[in-house]
This record gives structure tokens, sequence and C-alpha cells, in this order.
């Protein structure tokens, strides 16, 4: 694999490659974020690629400039999605066999659409529990087959191709000066083709990366200025959840970047409401982790021009209502107990008549009745009008002596029950 650090000049011929093949996606100022943060915000919409991501620009620069004899033997790629949509649809472009390894969690309207995109040109793989797991299988594949592999960030020609997203920004910014420039971070190779483009053309703009909380491999990597391998991720942000980042995306992002930015899940899930119920945009948790950034910066961002590259948006739709709950946890807003109510007549008409007032809502509710017990237990949801309205619910728990553990602040509890 090459260890050739990109370049501009490899940027502008990426660009050219891409003439008529990628998306020059929209850069449009978002005004109820511009008034959250009294700066004027801009979203570099990626999510309206061809194929709902900007990893398209990547895959084609790279598969592109493969030789005659490479392009025969066929293709391989590891990815959580976006990547092997990208991939994939390259490959039907040059009409060329290639084989996507995804892990077996990916959401199944990212494996539909890699299939989709890439008709007969692509079989799916599904292997292991995250990205590292895939890609594993699809080098063992690759060597096997002596087939050439697709990486996802960590070559020149696929920083390159990424760095086409910053060429555009520029352009589309015209004269407007760009104070900060807010970019996810899976793997790195997104980040390091802006930083390639941004510290030659915008060398002023300061660059923030921004990881999620559950997979913090670059922040963690550049603090111990080396790169690490996390033993355990979270993969609800499937499209940036990566164990080990890049070496080439390492070597850029070390040096260049101002701040990495670590955002809780349930932070992203709130932007991807607000930004579903303002202006029906839809974005997968990875598109969103730009925007759900902005709050950590607001004593810094006043009257400045920042732009914020939604990476991607294929959501499947199945999954709102778990971003949904996600994000009222986050907020405070719902919470879980177990009560163990006494089995006697009237105790949970009590509950809910003394108990809960017109600010509390029950949302779940599974009580199991055992007539050779003195109390059974109960799995309660409680959604909140204000999260200002816990510790007085709380109070009046205490007060009518209910028996119940908090769900919210034990993890182990909450993941095996909710």
């Amino acid at each position: 694999m090459s260890t050739a650090l990109p370049n501009t000049k490899g940027i502008i011929q990426a660009k050219k490659n891409l003439e008529g093949i990628s998306e020059v996606t929209p850069l449009r100022i978002n005004q109820i974020l511009s008034d959250e943060t009294d700066a004027k915000v801009y979203l570099k919409r990626e999510d309206l690629q061809i194929v709902r991501s900007y990893k398209i620009r990547g895959a084609y620069n790279f598969i592109s400039q493969l030789s005659v004899a490479e392009k025969k033997k066929g293709v391989v790629c590891a990815s959580a999605g976006n990547h092997a949509q990208g991939f994939a649809y390259s490959c039907k472009l040059l009409k060329i066999k290639g084989t996507v390894f995804m892990p077996a969690p990916t959401p199944k309207q990212k494996v539909e659409a890699v299939r989709r995109v890439g008709k007969e040109f692509i079989n799916i793989v599904l292997s292991g529990d995250t990205y590292d797991d895939a890609k594993s299988a699809a080098l063992k594949f690759m060597a096997t087959h002596n087939m050439v592999f697709v990486p996802p960030f960590d070559h020149k020609l696929i920083v390159e191709g990424q760095g086409t997203v910053a060429m555009e920004i520029l352009e589309q910014m015209g004269k407007k000066k760009i104070d900060y420039l807010f970019v996810p971070i899976g793997g790195g190779g997104l980040c390091a083709g802006l930083i390639t483009y941004f510290k030659e053309f915008s060398p002023a703009t300061k660059i923030i990366g921004v990881e999620p909380l559950g997979a913090p491999a670059m922040k963690e990597s550049i603090e111990k200025n080396k790169i690490v391998t996390l033993k355990k991720i979270d993969n609800f942000v499937d499209g940036a959840a990566v164990k080990q980042v890049g070496q080439i995306p390492f070597d850029i992002c070390k040096n260049y970047l101002e701040e990495v930015i670590l955002v809780p899940e349930g932070r992203i899930c709130t932007k991807i409401m607000q930004l579903y119920n303002s202006d029906a945009i839809v974005l997968e948790p990875a598109g969103a982790l730009s925007i759900a950034a902005l709050d950590y910066y607001k004593g810094h961002l006043k009257g400045k021009n920042v732009v914020c590259v939604i990476s991607g948006g294929n959501n499947d739709i199945e999954r709102m209502p778990d971003f949904k709950e996600r994000s009222l946890i986050f907020e405070g807003l719902k919470h879980f107990f177990i009560i163990k109510f006494p089995q006697r007549a009237g105790a949970l008409k009590q509950f809910v008549t003394k108990v809960l007032s017109e600010n509390e809502d029950i949302t779940l509710f599974e009580y199991t009745k055992k007539n050779s017990k003195e109390s059974g237990p109960a799995l309660v949801g409680i959604e909140l009008k204000s999260k200002e309205n816990y510790a007085p619910l709380i109070k009046r728990m205490d007060k009518y002596k209910v028996d119940y553990v908090p769900l919210n602040d034990n993890p182990m509890l909450f993941n095996f029950l909710i």
C-alpha cells in the first residue's frame, strides 16, 4: 500500500477525473444553526452526493487509475457502508468485478444500497462485528484471489479524491473567509484531504475534527503521538466507528488539526432529529457529527463564517425511533426505572395519581405479577416535559416510599434491559 502523502496537484487532478462522475454538492447556509451559534453556518451537503456520501470521490479516483491488468483481476474493499457504495458504483461505471466485505451489523438499508448501485458487478460478504473485522477478512480474500484492495481512507489517491470536497467549498465560498471548518473523522481520509488543500489555499482556517465519543481513534492517537488500536468501540455511529485510523491521515491530522472533539452519541441523535424536523434533512449518525460539535465551540464562533461537512445521508428510516429515544435520554427527558410495586390493590393507581404529575408520562411499562412474591418488579419508562422535572419526580418517589432503581446511570443494567 502506498505511503506517499497526498498533495494539491493530486487533488486538482482528482477533480478532473471525477468530472461527470461525482456531484458538485451544494454549500448552503443553515439559518437555525446560524442563529444558535450567532455565526454564519454553512453546510456542505455531501448527503446529496450521487451515492449519498463523499466516498464516491476517493473510490473512483483510486479505481480509475488502476492498470488494465489490475482491473481484470478485480477489486476488493471493506466498509461499513458508504465506502462500499462508492466502490460499488465505481465498479459499475468502470465495468470491473468487485467484492465488498461489510460488518454483519451494517444497517440493511446500506447493504441493499450497495447491491443496488453495484448491480451485477458486486458481490457482498457480511463478516465480523466491526469494520476492522471486515477488513481482516477482505485482506485474506484479496491475497487468496490475487485481487486489488481498495482502502477506504489510507491511500494517497483516496485522500486526494476526498480532497476535492475542499476545492468545491473554497470555490463556492468565493471571497468569503472561512474561519472554522468542522469535519467528521472515521479513518481520517476526508479530514486529511481537506487539510491538504486548505493548508495551501486557506491556511488561516481552523480545522476541527469530530469523532463519536464511543470511537475516539484519532484523538487518542494524536494524544499519544502514535496510532493506537482501540480495544472496544461503540458501533452506533457506524460510518465513523473504526478501531484504528489510517497512517497517512494520522500523519496529516496530527500536525494540522486545531482540535479533535468527541461528541456523545446522544447529542448526535439530537442533531439528527433537529435537522430532520426543521429542514427535512435526513442524516446518518456520521453525517451529523460536524454539526453536533458546534455547541462545544459556541464561544469561539460568534460573527464567524463556519463550514460543517455533512458527510452522508445513508440512513435507515427504521432507526429513527432509536435516534429519538437516544436523544431524549441524552437531553435528560427520558428515564427508566426498575420499580417494585407492592402487590396490593391500588399500588399502581397511587403511583400514577400521587407520584406522577402533569409533567411526566409513562412510555414503557412491563410488569410481571408473581403470586408467590410480596412484590413484583416492573420496568418503567417515563418521559418528562423538561429535564428540570426529574428532581421533583425523584422527591415524590421518595416521599411515597417507592422502591426503585434508576437505570440511566447504570450502563450494565440499562443495556441489558432497554
